[in-house]
């Protein structure tokens, strides 16, 4: 069964199962670098909002010899779990007072979303763009987010400099940026001491980990470790949740780095989660990021 007969059963299960208060629709869903995923939405008669269940998983979980009518029941379940939390009034983002201290930004690129920037308000920066998102506080949607359009600026009467202004404040005080050397982290997650001799390497997020490539965009720990280092910082794109910094020497091997990074980014990255194939460096007498010519 191919992935769209796959979906054909699924809703006409959902559909038997959820009975007539519920619609059960497909639809396909636009994510970063242009990634399509196809989505059953659930809504309830009664609700203002309706989560979206993606099939590409539960796809591969019946190629593995699920079947289809447990996978439909998991759906099922899912959803039944948390509808009472599903009545939630979503009248409030339309009131920007509300909305303004969730507001936050991740960077993404600029090439490989151009689709979807025709539609999201961005700002950008070198091959990157910087846009912005709504996260969710309650509890049952865990880290969901909101990604904001120019609807949501235009109804909410903001620029898009304005919205940014909102959005450095709060990451800087709400998602604060985490600069750890890769030593620590491999001797906490690994349990094992690193050799010091190593070259120094250093990872930079937000303490959430989640987009915290961004922290470039407001980060002060960058001139410290460049300034303790003595020199200026390479920094390799990991993902739009990190990127990594380590001293640049006079003879640096640009090449090196890039075939690092585009090696890393087509094996171990999710497509949903690159963010560029380029190199940046900081420039500790300017003190600011630019991106490393090809």
């Amino acid at each position: 069964m191919n992935f769209n007969e796959f979906t054909d059963e699924v809703v006409a299960l959902l559909k038997e199962k959820m009975g007539s208060t519920c619609t059960v629709t497909v639809t396909e869903v636009l994510k970063n670098n242009n990634v399509r995923l196809t989505g059953i939405v659930i809504k309830e008669e009664t609700c203002s909002i309706a989560p979206t269940v993606y099939l590409e998983t539960p796809y591969k979980r019946y190629q593995e010899g699920i079947s289809l009518e447990v996978i439909a029941e998991e759906i099922r379940d899912e959803y039944e779990k948390y509808a009472h939390n599903l009545q939630l009034d979503m009248d409030f983002f339309k009131d920007f007072a509300q909305v303004k201290g969730g507001i936050f930004h991740k960077v993404i690129n600029y090439e490989k979303n151009k689709e979807l920037l025709k539609d999201v308000p961005y700002i950008k920066w070198h091959d990157l763009v910087v846009v912005f998102y709504y996260a969710m506080e309650e509890a049952v949607f865990g880290k969901a987010t909101i990604l904001l359009y120019n609807s949501h600026l235009a109804m909410w009467r903001q620029t898009v400099d304005e919205i940014y202004h909102i959005a450095q404040q709060n990451m800087k005080q709400k998602m604060p940026e985490l600069l750890v050397s890769m030593k620590e982290l491999m001797e906490e997650l690994a349990g094992i001491e690193v050799d010091e001799t190593i070259q120094p390497l250093y990872m930079l997020s937000n303490r959430e980990k989640m987009f915290g490539a961004s922290a470039m965009l407001y980060s002060e720990k960058i001139k410290g470790l460049a300034d303790r280092l003595g020199s200026d910082l390479l920094i390799l794109p990991s993902s739009t949740h990190e990127v990594l910094l380590l001293p640049e020497q006079r003879d640096q091997r640009y090449d090196f780095y890039r075939q690092m990074v585009k090696e890393v980014n087509t094996t171990q990255v999710d497509p949903e989660e690159i963010l560029s194939f380029n190199l940046y460096r900081y420039d500790r007498q300017k003190e600011e990021i630019e991106e490393v010519a090809v």
